[in-house]
């Protein structure tokens, strides 16, 4: 690859593809500067043509901080914890198909993702992401003020636990312990970022479950206004996969949707996921 580092904006609201970076190789102070500037700038960045081994990949994502391993999603094996294995095909329908934002039952959720196509369908199997600034800048001056004053509770029984929509029969013991690690998390319903100062909606239909000090009906109304306000096409990009195309996206800002029009064929992508901070909303926002 060329050693000159170019971006091409997708969209004038979110995402950006980058060429002139060789994740195979270590990544130098420039480059790091470089992909850290426009992932603050753009909220997601996609990179092609990306070979890279599991450890190639896990090195890459430790640059921007330190890696998580998942509680529930199957991992890559012993030697690779750090990445989740998230596979299709035949066998196994697509099975979270929503517009969500990972991890949000987590007392600090993650900073962000890498994933890695390691197999494509011929067609079908593209992700959107969406810009929460964006889905916040366009709410009444009202309603920004209204939601700044709110906290959100986030569980991760909706979808991991036993009614949810992921649950894999893992043994109660298991899930006990779980549960004594990741209590329901409150988070602001407005978060601000830690490094750019921008305001942004962080809740989620994945694991919002309610907003506190408000009644059932209440907090399922507006869950709900927020829910379909995040989906507007404006605020939004798509991403065309191929193999070793690489994502790596910002989910302190952003919301992403994996499209699940391809089976029966096969699809396979590793994620490494990287450990973020709590929350926080400032009125007075700006950047640290």
């Amino acid at each position: 690859m060329s050693n000159a580092i170019t971006i091409d904006r997708l969209t004038p609201t979110i995402g950006a593809e980058i060429s002139g970076v060789d994740m195979s190789k270590p990544l130098g102070n420039e480059t790091f500067a470089a992909v850290h500037d426009a992932l603050m700038a753009h909220g997601v960045i996609f990179f092609r043509d990306q070979d890279i081994t599991p450890a190639q990949h896990k090195d890459f994502a430790s640059k921007f901080g330190h890696l998580q391993v998942h509680p529930f999603a199957p991992n890559h094996s012993e030697e690779h914890p750090e990445i989740i294995v998230i596979e299709h095909g035949p066998k196994r329908k697509p099975d979270l198909n929503n517009w969500h934002t990972d991890v949000t039952f987590m007392q600090e959720p993650p900073l962000g993702s890498v994933l890695h196509a390691k197999m494509m369908p011929e067609t079908g199997g593209d992700t959107m992401w969406a810009s929460m600034y964006a889905a916040y800048e366009a709410l009444s001056d009202r309603m920004q003020r209204m939601l700044g004053e709110l906290t959100a509770v986030h569980d991760y029984e909706h979808v991991f636990g036993k009614s949810g929509r992921l649950y894999r029969n893992q043994a109660d013991g298991k899930m006990q312990s779980e549960r004594e690690k990741h209590p329901p998390a409150e988070h602001p319903v407005i978060r601000t970022h830690p490094v750019t100062g921008r305001q942004g909606i962080f809740v989620n239909s994945s694991f919002t479950t309610h907003i506190k000090d408000m009644k059932q009906k209440e907090s399922d109304a507006l869950l709900a206004f927020l829910h379909e306000h995040v989906k507007q096409a404006e605020f939004q990009c798509r991403f065309r996969w191929q193999k070793n195309s690489v994502a790596f996206w910002d989910n302190r800002c952003t919301q992403h949707y994996a499209i699940a029009d391809y089976f029966p064929e096969h699809r396979q992508m590793h994620r490494v996921t990287i450990d973020g901070d709590r929350p926080q909303y400032r009125s007075e926002h700006r950047p640290n």
